[in-house]
């Protein structure tokens, strides 16, 4: 089949994958793909390179599928880098399309515009794949090679550089079927071994990570059959909805969770990888009757020693284990419940005023919505844990810890959903980062409630300096009188100062149907209990 140029083969590829919106910013080095994707689909230009991944990732994760990005060359492709790093972070699926100057000037030092040293290595750097078109006979080869990659667990972002001028030249392509690669199958032998372990469990506990989302009727099978209770990472949260009586959720690190998997006598765990932040920078005792799961084999062992290491997909490997699941003994099922309801009461104590804002969000959502976080303290102490989840895909946030990239993944996700609302947990300082995107939110108009938690600066950071250090460094910032900012974005804006205004506040933004932003007042709403700190060690403390 024959294309006019790079960006009409580019659509036709985009249309194969399922993809109708892609995200990013038009240059001289990308022009011609961004013309016909704006002609064809929708082009959203969000203001920053790094949003237009962040973006991308969210559609992607809202979707459950691949989110596609375009940026410029040389500096708009450096750019994106820190948001590549993210998706490679969590495995998301990326198809991220950046130009690259004339070929005939590739490589050849000579400062042609938008042209930088060894862009495919820095690409590559940060990438799960990455490659540069050579010619207009392989382009459309290359797309679906990097789409297949992106989709191929454990996933990551795939990165394209196309030279501009074999953007403008005639295509020639054959279209093809896109399959990911087949998971690997665990050996018959492996799973009966797993699963004789499994069936002399009294007191199971099982742990999803996000590679469970791809096996939820699976693992809530195995929930059922065995009693055990769920513990979550962030990234497993809502594979079984968190209002499910088993589900304790993500929440390992707590004193009644420990003690509950000190009394466990077997844990399965399903597609997670044990960050530092979830296990108390690995001092969380685990069980030594370890079936782990996970696709990625690298996964297998790294963090915690595992009796039986499967490598192979996660539904598959849940329902090989299924027939030897046995009931736990009496009473463990009432101790999981009765944990799941000790920790949540806990938090929900501890974080004082602000629990009338989670309660708010979750009563002014509907079941089907994403939650959209940014690192931040509301996100960082309850908004990962005790706001509900009930899909894995309507849980997005950043799992690599990356500060200011909420919005843009808010933004993605909105669009991704539009027939869902979307809720974004900011905080002032990660906010400021990508500014520019509030112009993004109100030029598209998703149905998107912005929470802005207003503390003048990084509290993070802030509680960590007060605790540790004799002096503050770098966390008090000015922050902008949101009201008036909103107003010069055309936004609505509502402003909440106590807790009798969450509710009503947040149930009007929730369902207004488009774009408003909520400034959370943190010094006339009043403190936590208790100051939060990020769960890392800080040397010689």
């Amino acid at each position: 089949m024959r294309y006019d140029n790079g960006g009409d083969l580019l659509v036709a590829v985009l249309r194969e994958l399922g993809i109708d919106t892609v995200f990013g910013i038009v240059s001289v080095h990308n022009l011609p793909l961004v013309e016909a994707v704006d002609r064809e689909l929708r082009f959203v230009p969000v203001r920053h390179e790094a949003s237009a991944v962040n973006a991308a990732d969210a559609y992607g994760r809202a979707r459950g599928t691949l989110g596609c990005a375009l940026t410029s060359t040389g500096t708009g492709a450096g750019n994106a880098a820190g948001s590549l790093i993210e998706s490679l972070s969590a495995g998301s699926s990326v198809l991220h399309i950046t130009g690259q100057v004339e070929s005939e000037f590739l490589g050849s030092g000579r400062g042609f515009i938008h042209e930088t040293k060894d862009q495919l290595g820095m690409l590559t750097a940060v990438s799960a794949y990455a490659a540069s078109v050579p010619d207009a006979e392989r382009a459309g080869r290359i797309l679906r090679e990097a789409a297949r990659a992106a989709l191929t667990a454990p996933g990551g972002p795939a990165s394209v550089e196309w030279p501009v001028d074999l953007q403008y030249a005639a295509q020639t392509d054959e279209p093809a079927e896109l399959s990911a690669s087949d998971a690997p199958i665990v050996p018959a032998s492996e799973l009966a071994a797993a699963g004789a372990l499994l069936a002399s469990a009294h007191r199971p506990l099982i742990w999803a990570g996000g590679g469970a989302a791809t096996a939820r009727g699976e693992l809530a099978r195995l929930l059922e059959a065995t009693g055990a209770g769920l513990l979550t990472s962030n990234s497993g949260r809502g594979a079984v909805p968190e209002d499910h009586e088993q589900v304790v959720g993500n929440f390992a690190t707590t004193p009644a969770v420990r003690a509950l998997l000190a009394d466990a006598d077997v844990l399965v765990t399903v597609g997670t990888h044990f960050r530092s932040n979830e296990t108390a920078d690995y001092t969380l005792e685990l069980p030594g009757a370890h079936i782990q799961i996970d696709v990625d084999a690298a996964a297998l062992g790294r963090v915690y020693p595992a009796a039986h290491a499967l490598h192979g997909d996660a539904a598959a490997a849940l329902t090989g284990l299924l027939p030897h699941a046995r009931p736990a003994e009496a009473g463990w099922t009432d101790r999981v419940a009765a944990v799941r309801t000790e920790v949540r009461a806990t938090l929900h104590d501890n974080i004082g005023p602000q629990a009338a804002i989670c309660d708010a969000i979750r009563a002014a959502l509907p079941r089907e919505a994403v939650v959209a976080r940014d690192v931040t303290i509301p996100s960082s102490s309850w908004g990962n844990r005790l706001l509900e989840m009930y899909d894995p895909r309507d849980n997005v946030f950043p799992r690599g810890g990356g500060i200011g990239q909420g919005l843009g993944m808010g933004i993605g996700a909105a669009l991704a959903r539009p027939d869902a609302p979307t809720v974004v947990i900011a905080g002032d300082g990660g906010l400021a980062v990508h500014l520019g995107e509030l112009l993004t939110l109100a030029q598209e108009r998703p149905r998107l409630t912005l929470i802005v938690f207003n503390d003048g600066g990084y509290g993070v950071l802030r509680n960590m300096q007060d605790r540790y250090s004799e002096r503050r460094s770098g966390v008090d910032l000015v922050t902008p009188d949101f009201e008036l900012l909103a107003r010069a974005c055309g936004l609505p804006y509502a402003r909440i100062s106590a807790e009798e205004h969450a509710g009503p506040v947040l149930s009007e933004a929730v369902a207004s149907g488009g774009p408003t932003l909520v400034e959370v007042d943190l010094t006339a709403l009043g403190p936590m209990k208790n100051p939060f700190t990020p769960p890392v060690r800080i040397p010689g403390q």
